[in-house]
C-alpha cells in the first residue's frame, strides 16, 4: 500500500515541476479550432504536433470548450500539426518554430464538415444553409425570409420531412410524435405549442436528428428538433428588435370579429468580464378568419341520421413571454447558468355553425324527420407558465467535464368549451346547451448530471437523468335543455383527476473515429412509472423498464462520397389529456376523450444514407424505416344518432417506410434553388375499442418542399417556398392534400442594421385551394367528413433592427412540461 502510495505521490510531483517548467517557458504554439461554415468554435477537437527531425518530438492536446489550444516548452524546429474531428476533414498543418519567436498564434484554424451541403460558390459571402453531419442536419433559418415576424412554427414548415396540416399538427417523417430541444436542451413539451411561443427572428437554425443517440431522452418517436437561437455579442451590449404588422384581410370569411395579426420581440445580451446577461420578450397577436363545411351520418337500427354542418371556423390567439439568463464565469473549469422564463398563452377557437339534420329509415327509405339548428360553439384556452432552471459546468485538468443541471416548472392550464344549439329562426330560443371548464395546476422538476472524458480514440459520456410530474386536474360539465332552465352538472362527465409520472434515466455513449470511419454507440435505460387517479375508478399504475439502444456511423467513400447507417430505440409517451377518459363536448356533433389505460407506443428507427457535395450542387439521400408498437390514433365511434365519440386509443402496430431527398443548386451566382421531398409507406394493422373493430390501413405518402432565393441587389432579395402533402390515410379514414405557397421581398438599409420585410403568406392565384385540409373517417356505422378552409392571401410588414453584431449562442429558458398540456 505505502509502495503504491509512493509511486502516485511521485508521479505527482514530476507532473507538476513538468507544468511549472511549462509554465515558466514562453515558448508556446497555440490557436483556435472553428467551423468553416459557421465559424462557431469547435469543442474537444484532438491535436498532435510531431517535428520533422530526428528528435521526434510528440506532443498531444485537446481543446477547450471554447476551441482553444496551446503547446508549451516548444524548441526550434519544423512542425506537423494534425487536427481530428469527429465529422470534419483532418487538416494538417506545417509550421516553423524559431528561436526568436517565443509565441506562434496560428489564429483561426478552419475545419471543414465532411459533408458540407451547400454550393461552393455562396451569394454576398452568405454561410451554409444546409450542413450534415454524423447524427444531424443542419438548416439555418435564414433561407426563409417568409417565417420573419413568426414563429418557429413558420420557420420549420419548409425543412424537407416537416409537414403541418391546416389543423396545425406537425409531422416529422409521417409521425406527429417527436422530442424539442431547445438550444441542446430537452424538453417534454408539444411540439405545436413550444414552437408557436418561439419567435422566429430569434432563431440561428434548426437541427434535425432522426436516429438519435443514447446521450438524449428516448422520447419522440419521429427524432428530435432541435431549435438553436440566436447568439449574443463576444462583448458588450447587443440588441435586436423587430416588429410585425399584417394588412386587413383580402376576403371574407363572414366571421363574428375581423381578424388581427401584429407583433413584437426584442431581445439584448451584455457580455463584460465574467458576466454574460441575456433577456427576451416577445407579444404576438395571430388571428386567422375561416370557414368549416361538413357532412356526417350516423346508422343505428336501420334508422339513418344525417347531419351535414357549414358556417365559421377561426382562431384568436395571442402569446406573450420573457426569458432572462445569466452566465457567470468563475475561472477556465467553471460556470453557472441561472435562467427564468415567464410566459402567457390565449387562444379563443370559434365554430359557429349551422345544421341540417334529417332521418331516414333506410328499410323503406321514408323520411321520419328534419330539424335546424344553429350552434355557436367557443373553445377557450388559457396557459400560464413559470420556469426556473439551474446549471454548473466544471472542467477538469484532463480535459474531461462534468455538467450538473436543475429545472422546476410550476403551471396553469385551464379553460372552457360552450356549446348551444339554438334554433335557426329564433337564436333566442335554445334547444340544448353544454359547458365544460378545466383547471390543470401542474408542478415539474427534472435533475440531471452529465460526465464526458476523452478516451482512446474517442469521448465517453456518461449520465443520469431524474424527471418527475404531477397534475391535478378538476374538469366540470353542466348541461341544460331548453329554455328557462338551469345548468345541471353531469356526474358521469364530470371528476377530479391526478396524473403522476417519473422516470430515472442512465446513458453511455462512447464516440470516436478510426481513419475514414465515424462512429457513436450507446446504451440508455430507463425507469418508468406513470399513475392515473381518479375518485370513481381504480388507480391505473404503468411500470415500465427499458432499454435504448443506438448506433451512428458515418463512412467517408471515395470523391467525397459519404455513406450513413443509424438506428435508434425510441418512446412516445401520452400526455395527460389523453388519458383523461371523462369527456368534452367538442363540437355539437363531437364529444372528445382520452383513455387511462393507454400503452406508451415503442418504435424502432433506421436509416441509411448519402450525400455529396458537387461544388454548386449539393445533394442527400436517406432510407428509413420505423417499426411501432401500439400506435396511439384519435378515432371515432358513435354516441347517439347525432354524436360521434372522438377517443385516443392504442390502434395496433405500424410500419413506416420511406425515402427523401435534398437538392441545392445555384444555376448562377445570384439565384439558388433547393428542392426536397419524402415520400414514404404507412400501413396500420390492429384492433380498436378492445379488438371489436378491425384496423387495415396501408397508404403512400409523399410531401414536397422548395424555396428558391434570388439575390436582386446587395440589399434586395426575394424569395418564394412552397410546402406541398398530399393525402394521408389514418386509421380510420384519410386527410386530403395540403399545400402553402408563400412569397417574401427583403430590402436591408444602414449596412444590414435596418431591414424591411413584406410577405405574401398562402398565396393563391386565382381558385387555388390553398391553406384547407378534408378531414374523412369512417366505420359501419358513421360517416364523417369536414373541409377545414383557413384564410389565404395574407400580407405582413416586418420590421428589424440590430445593434451590434451577433456572435455568441444566448441559453434562454422555455416551458419544460406545462406548454405540453396546453
Amino acid at each position: 500500500m505505502k509502495t503504491k502510495l509512493s509511486i502516485a505521490i511521485t508521479a505527482l510531483l514530476l507532473t507538476v515541476l513538468q507544468a511549472v517548467s511549462y509554465a515558466q517557458s514562453n515558448n508556446v504554439i497555440k490557436g483556435k479550432l472553428v467551423d468553416s461554415l459557421t465559424t462557431e468554435p469547435l469543442a474537444y477537437a484532438t491535436i498532435r504536433l510531431a517535428s520533422q527531425s530526428a528528435s521526434k518530438i510528440d506532443k498531444g492536446a485537446l481543446a477547450d470548450k471554447k476551441g482553444s489550444f496551446q503547446f508549451l516548452g516548444i524548441k526550434e524546429d519544423k512542425y506537423v500539426i494534425k487536427i481530428e474531428y469527429i465529422g470534419y476533414k483532418t487538416k494538417y498543418i506545417e509550421v516553423s518554430y524559431g528561436q526568436l519567436s517565443t509565441s506562434l498564434d496560428l489564429g483561426a484554424i478552419s475545419l471543414v464538415p465532411v459533408s458540407q451541403l451547400i454550393e461552393s460558390i455562396t451569394v454576398s459571402s452568405a454561410k451554409a444553409q444546409v450542413v450534415s453531419t454524423l447524427e444531424k442536419q443542419v438548416f439555418k433559418s435564414e433561407q426563409f425570409e417568409i417565417a420573419k415576424g413568426g414563429t418557429a412554427t413558420d420557420v420549420i414548415r419548409n425543412i424537407p420531412s416537416v409537414t403541418i396540416n391546416a389543423e396545425g399538427e406537425i409531422s416529422l417523417r409521417g409521425a406527429k410524435g417527436f422530442l424539442i430541444l431547445i438550444n441542446g436542451k430537452p424538453t417534454q413539451i408539444d411540439a405545436a405549442t413550444i414552437l408557436a411561443q418561439i419567435p422566429a427572428n430569434t432563431i440561428e437554425k434548426i437541427e434535425l436528428i432522426t436516429a438519435p443517440s443514447a446521450k438524449y431522452d428516448a422520447d419522440g418517436k419521429a427524432g428530435i428538433l432541435n431549435v438553436v437561437t440566436q447568439k449574443g455579442t463576444a462583448e458588450g451590449l447587443s440588441i435586436t428588435s423587430n416588429w410585425q404588422y399584417g394588412l386587413p384581410r383580402l376576403e371574407s370569411y363572414y366571421n363574428l370579429k375581423e381578424p388581427r395579426r401584429y407583433g413584437a420581440d426584442i431581445s439584448a445580451n451584455y457580455r463584460k468580464g465574467k458576466w454574460d446577461i441575456a433577456t427576451a420578450f416577445n407579444y404576438l397577436k395571430n388571428d386567422i378568419a375561416g370557414q368549416r363545411v361538413g357532412d356526417a351520418n350516423t346508422t343505428i337500427n336501420q334508422v339513418i341520421t344525417r347531419f351535414p354542418s357549414a358556417g365559421e371556423r377561426s382562431l384568436q390567439r395571442d402569446n406573450y413571454g420573457f426569458r432572462a439568463s445569466a452566465i457567470y464565469t468563475f475561472s477556465k473549469t467553471d460556470e453557472l447558468t441561472a435562467g427564468i422564463y415567464i410566459g402567457t398563452k390565449h387562444q379563443y377557437r370559434r365554430a359557429d355553425i349551422f345544421y341540417n339534420n334529417s332521418k331516414v329509415n333506410l328499410q323503406n327509405n321514408q323520411l321520419i324527420s328534419t330539424t335546424n339548428y344553429y350552434n355557436p360553439n367557443l373553445v377557450y384556452k388559457a396557459g400560464s407558465f413559470k420556469v426556473y432552471n439551474l446549471d454548473y459546468t466544471h472542467k477538469f485538468k484532463d480535459a474531461s467535464q462534468i455538467t450538473v443541471s436543475g429545472l422546476y416548472e410550476d403551471a396553469l392550464i385551464d379553460g372552457y368549451t360552450q356549446n348551444q344549439n339554438l334554433k335557426t329562426n329564433n337564436w333566442a330560443d335554445t334547444l340544448q346547451a353544454t359547458y365544460n371548464t378545466g383547471s390543470n395546476p401542474l408542478k415539474a422538476l427534472r435533475l440531471k448530471i452529465d460526465y464526458e472524458k476523452r478516451i482512446g480514440i474517442g469521448k465517453l459520456a456518461v449520465g443520469y437523468q431524474y424527471r418527475t410530474q404531477n397534475q391535478d386536474g378538476i374538469f366540470w360539465y353542466f348541461e341544460k335543455n331548453g329554455n328557462n332552465q338551469a345548468f345541471q352538472v353531469n356526474p358521469a362527465f364530470s371528476a377530479k383527476v391526478e396524473v403522476n409520472n417519473r422516470i430515472h434515466g442512465v446513458y453511455s455513449q462512447y464516440t470516436g473515429s478510426i481513419k475514414k470511419l465515424d462512429f457513436a454507440f450507446g446504451l440508455r435505460y430507463e425507469n418508468a412509472f406513470r399513475e392515473f387517479i381518479d375518485a370513481k375508478t381504480n388507480n391505473n399504475i404503468l411500470k415500465l423498464n427499458n432499454l435504448f439502444p443506438s448506433i451512428n456511423l458515418l463512412y467517408h467513400l471515395q470523391n467525397e462520397w459519404n455513406l450513413k447507417l443509424g438506428y435508434s430505440r425510441r418512446v412516445q409517451r401520452s400526455t395527460n389529456n389523453e388519458l383523461n377518459p371523462y369527456p368534452e363536448r367538442e363540437h355539437s356533433e363531437t364529444l372528445e376523450q382520452g383513455d387511462p389505460r393507454i400503452k406508451p407506443e415503442f418504435i424502432g428507427v433506421y436509416e441509411v444514407g448519402l450525400n455529396k457535395d458537387f461544388g454548386k450542387t449539393a445533394f442527400y439521400w436517406n432510407a428509413y424505416a420505423q417499426d411501432i408498437t401500439d400506435i396511439v390514433n384519435r378515432v371515432n365511434s358513435v354516441y347517439n344518432d347525432t354524436i360521434l365519440n372522438r377517443i385516443y386509443t392504442n390502434a395496433g402496430n405500424a410500419r413506416l417506410i420511406g425515402s427523401e431527398i435534398g437538392l441545392t443548386v445555384s444555376p448562377f451566382k445570384k439565384l439558388k434553388i433547393f428542392v426536397g421531398g419524402n415520400v414514404y409507406q404507412l400501413k396500420i394493422a390492429g384492433g380498436l375499442f378492445d379488438n371489436a373493430v378491425a384496423v387495415n390501413s396501408s397508404g403512400l405518402v409523399y410531401t414536397i418542399n422548395t424555396n428558391i432565393n434570388y439575390q436582386l441587389s446587395k440589399t434586395l432579395n426575394a424569395q418564394f417556398n412552397l410546402s406541398y402533402l398530399s393525402a394521408r390515410n389514418t386509421a380510420q379514414g384519410e386527410d386530403s392534400r395540403f399545400y402553402q405557397p408563400n412569397f417574401s421581398v427583403k430590402k436591408t438599409f444602414l449596412d444590414q442594421k435596418l431591414a424591411l420585410t413584406f410577405q405574401w403568406q398562402n398565396a393563391a392565384l386565382g381558385n387555388m385551394e390553398v391553406n384547407q385540409q378534408r378531414i374523412t373517417t369512417f366505420g359501419k356505422d358513421f360517416y364523417t367528413t369536414t373541409n377545414y378552409i383557413q384564410e389565404r392571401n395574407i400580407l405582413l410588414i416586418n420590421v428589424s433592427y440590430i445593434i451590434n453584431k451577433t456572435e455568441k449562442k444566448t441559453k434562454l429558458p422555455v416551458s419544460e412540461f406545462g406548454e405540453r398540456e396546453f
